[in-house]
């Protein structure tokens, strides 16, 4: 035999086979009525013995079929690698960024008052002391009025990595909630 001819008729036989090999079914109705069709067939059968051989056969290979649907979920939610689940919400207090203003602001009222207290070199030291103090307070009084509230929703991926998302208002998830990737934020799932 040629090389050719083998070839020829690997391919005859492997197609044949092919043919012959069922296709899964995609879901339970396509299981069931797969199965009736093979319980009609088994009823064609001559003995009685090969018609219960080809009915237990039937219903092994239904049951089979019913479990591989079954698993298939399973495996498919675990490929999400932009999914996830909420660990937990949480407020925090975002610090205001102080500007030039406040710091300004506070040490010109600060010196006011400290060339108000004593008198010659006293009230000189008493001025800068106070312009400094008078600064820092600004800033501090600037940055807590520029305070914000920011909502950190922390995600455990798919893929084990936990994550964290800051929202400037209220992103309405809760624990538990299924979540994916949108760009650098996330959305419900």
């Amino acid at each position: 035999m040629t090389r050719q001819s083998l070839l020829m008729l690997l391919l005859v036989g492997s197609q044949a086979f092919a043919a012959t090999t069922p296709v899964a079914p995609q879901s339970s109705k396509e299981a069931a009525a797969r199965y009736e069709s093979d319980k009609k067939l088994c009823a064609e059968e001559k003995t009685s013995s090969t018609r219960m051989q080809c009915l237990r056969d039937a219903k092994a290979e239904y049951e089979s079929a019913l479990a591989a649907l079954k698993a298939a979920p399973a495996t498919a939610g675990a490929v999400c690698a932009d999914c996830g689940k909420v660990l937990s919400v949480h407020v925090e207090e975002k610090k205001g960024e102080a500007g030039a203003l406040g710091t300004i602001g506070g040490g010109v009222a600060g010196a006011l008052l400290g060339n108000q207290v004593g008198g010659g070199n006293g009230k000189t030291l008493a001025t800068i002391a106070g312009a400094a103090g008078g600064a820092y307070a600004g800033r501090k009084v600037e940055e807590n009025m520029k305070a914000t509230k920011i909502w950190v929703v922390k995600v455990k991926m798919d893929a084990g990595e936990e994550r964290n998302f800051s929202f400037d208002h209220d992103p309405g998830f809760a624990a538990g909630n299924g979540v994916k990737l949108s760009g650098n934020s996330i959305v419900r799932r």
